[in-house]
């Protein structure tokens, strides 16, 4: 009785008959898969000879010593402006001394109490033996000032601070000194303040011309 039943259920059936199915479909993907990979070239790993070992060796050794090289020349180029350059701070600085005295000298000389005395001759005189002994020593360490009056106006070394009217001089010239500048070796340690000369305008021709206008009209 039991053996009819299940032969008579059909939810039985239909469970063997997917089943079926799915080994066949297993199966075909299995057999594509195998065709796919015996179709499929196999790629050859072609071995190195000698020859080609000892050229790459030989290329990797030249390539490490190259840039061993480049680090060298980089640590002695570093090595040389430490040596030329390591006082570049410090003479930047010390250049405020020559501003102070410069400004002192200048504070003195102004002052109506002390003009054409001997205190103040004295005293000028000796800030500038200690500017110029100041100078000296910079000049000594390679620290030298920058030539600025008479000078053409050069973006590399001055700084034009001001213009001012001069026909006497070719415009661009500088003909007024606020702040001298100084170098260090072949680098600018500060540049000059300077003023510049430019043409005179004239405000009495413009005039006449506006009054001849205003008349005409």
């Amino acid at each position: 009785m039991e053996k009819e039943e299940n032969s008579n259920n059909p939810s039985t059936d239909q469970n063997q008959d997917t089943a079926k199915e799915t080994e066949s479909l297993e199966e075909n993907l299995v057999e594509e898969n195998k065709q796919k990979t015996n179709q499929e070239p196999k790629e050859e790993v072609k071995e190195q000879t000698p020859e080609e070992k000892i050229a790459e060796l030989e290329d990797k050794v030249a390539r490490t010593f190259a840039e061993m090289e480049n680090q060298r020349r980089r640590f002695e180029k570093e090595k040389e402006d430490a040596f030329e350059y390591g006082g570049y701070s410090f003479a930047k600085e010390a250049l405020n001394l020559i501003d102070n005295l410069d400004r002192s000298k200048h504070v003195l000389e102004s002052d109506d109490k002390l003009k054409e005395t001997e205190a103040l001759n004295k005293t000028l005189e000796h800030l500038d033996i200690i500017k110029k002994d100041l100078i000296s020593i910079f000049e000594k360490n390679n620290i030298k000032p920058i030539e600025s009056i008479n000078k053409k106006l050069d973006p590399n070394f001055h700084q034009a601070m001001m213009e001012i009217e001069d026909d006497t001089k070719e415009p661009g010239t500088i003909i007024q000194e606020i702040q001298k500048g100084f170098t260090i070796k072949d680098r600018l340690l500060r540049p000059s303040l300077v003023g510049v000369s430019k043409k005179v305008t004239i405000k009495e021709e413009k005039t006449e011309e506006n009054q001849e206008n205003s008349e005409n009209k």
